[in-house]
């Protein structure tokens, strides 16, 4: 599966896009500056991801990639 098939299955689950996990990450204090804040851990953003969106670890992966500014 592409990076790119990732996210868009996780928008075809949440209805949410890349961008959109960009700015619920900002809400969440994850993010400061349009980056990642120091400290954050990927285990982090993944616990959220499956709490309140039911995402599996590898898309949660996947966000967090676009969080650190890989992809996305």
């Amino acid at each position: 599966m592409t990076f790119q098939a990732y996210l868009d299955n996780i928008e075809a689950k949440t209805g949410k896009s890349a961008a959109d996990f960009k700015a619920l990450a900002a809400r969440q204090g994850f993010m400061e500056d349009g980056r990642l804040r120091a400290g954050v851990k990927a285990g982090d953003i993944v616990r959220w991801l499956k709490a309140d969106f039911g995402l599996g670890h590898g898309h949660s992966m996947a966000i967090v990639a676009v969080l650190k500014g890989r992809r996305g």
